[in-house]
């Protein structure tokens, strides 16, 4: 099979709507991160997150569909389209059967099924809509987006969090290898609302700190925990021969290894799983760890998690032996979106040769992570590692590289 490439990038984020507004707040160093609008914090813990400024679902999103489905799938369903248009494909053109969907799903919809909950205990069953059983669905955006694009080849959904954004993007690999031509792939999420804050606040890793400059500070001696966003993105993969046949306007890199694992359960003899998930990633994309050009960092901003993963970058790269970025430290953690979108990140920052920032964070708390802070630092990126971590002990590192042989940029 020739290389699984990546041919558009769709993002709707915190920085706001479109891949290059993403890109361009990023390597300023613009933080995102501010007080909750789209409901009344007052009552609890957590005050601040990245949510999606100036997003209007009827721009994107038919009217008939809007009642019946949630603010994650609106979402969903403009990053998608943003990632069709960049790689200018129209589907109607292609074999309906050859074209897929896979996208990773964190909370559902949570908004939604808060609503039809509310109507539920407030006014009684008559008044729960009929769209209450499939909009929270966990796969409710990639149907969605098949029907609304016609992707009638296979199509599914991964939930592990925000491991999945990078779970996701590997099962599309796997899908060009038996046949399919395109998949649309990546994640988004949107559970800014009471019920959704509430289920991640069990989780206990969420800040509390009402300071945005110093809320999520990962890897920092004064991690305390990441703040919540929402959003994410979709990219279209492609197999390279497929998409240079048809005259694809860019390749972005090549989707070129994955590892996943599972970490044991508590208490167990056996060390956490994040480091063999690289060693795996590195393994598939036969590649060495002087190799790695940058790692964008799962970034959890828990101190215990922010060691286990210092201690797995050290243990595969060396001490300081890779450049780590964090750019979430400006959006939050978007949860299914979030890794997706750093895969986006590492494809631009191949593209545009720089790494981009973390922000907020003063003291480095590990010497053996080389941190890039505050402004973006140049290089020649020719392979880039994406790790994300998904609560209940999912692990997923993702390698993608500069594609060269044919490409056009």
């Amino acid at each position: 099979m020739s290389g699984a490439v990546v041919t558009g990038l769709g993002a709707v984020t915190p920085h706001g709507l479109g891949i290059e507004a993403y890109w361009r707040a990023t390597l300023a160093g613009r933080r995102a991160l501010r007080p909750i609008t789209r409901f009344d914090p007052a009552s609890y813990p957590v005050r601040l997150a990245g949510e999606v400024p100036g997003f209007s679902a009827a721009d994107h999103v038919p009217s008939r569909i809007i009642p019946q489905t949630d603010r994650w799938t609106h979402l969903g369903l403009a990053a998608a389209g943003m990632a069709l248009d960049d790689a200018e494909i129209v589907p109607a053109a292609l074999p309906e059967y050859e074209l897929a969907v896979v996208t990773a799903s964190s909370s559902g919809g949570t908004e939604f099924g808060q609503r039809e909950m509310v109507n539920l205990w407030g006014r009684g069953p008559e008044f729960v809509g009929a769209y209450q059983s499939i909009a929270w669905f966990y796969a409710a955006t990639t149907g969605q987006i098949s029907i609304r694009h016609g992707l009638r080849g296979p199509c599914g959904v991964i939930a592990t969090e925000q491991a999945g954004g990078l779970d996701v993007l590997a099962q599309a690999r796997r899908l060009l290898g038996e046949g399919t031509r395109m998949v649309v792939s990546g994640g988004t999420d949107a559970s800014l609302c009471p019920y959704g804050l509430v289920a991640q606040l069990a989780s206990g890793r969420l800040s509390l700190r009402a300071d945005p400059e110093r809320a999520y500070v990962p890897f920092d001696v004064e991690a305390c925990g990441y703040v919540p966003g929402e959003g994410g993105a979709l990219l279209i993969v492609e197999a390279a021969d497929s998409a240079r046949r048809r005259g694809a306007p860019r390749i972005y890199g090549e989707i070129a290894g994955h590892g996943a694992t599972f970490d044991p359960a508590p208490g167990a003899d056996r060390p956490p799983g994040l480091r063999r998930a690289i060693e795996n990633a590195l393994d598939d994309a036969d590649l060495a760890p002087g190799e790695v050009d940058v790692v964008f960092a799962d970034a959890a901003g828990v101190p215990e998690l922010d060691r286990v993963e210092a201690d797995a970058l050290a243990a595969v790269f060396g001490p300081r032996g890779v450049p780590v970025s964090a750019p979430k430290t400006m959006t939050g953690r978007l949860y299914a979106g979030g890794a997706a979108l750093d895969t986006a990140a590492a494809l631009l920052s191949i593209r545009d040769g720089v790494i981009p920032p973390t922000v907020g964070v003063r003291t480095v708390a590990f010497d053996e992570v080389d941190l890039v802070l505050d402004e973006p630092r140049s290089a020649t990126v020719r392979h880039a590692l994406v790790v994300a971590r998904g609560f209940g002990g999912f692990n997923s590192a993702l390698v993608v590289r500069r594609e060269t042989s044919g490409t056009r940029l």
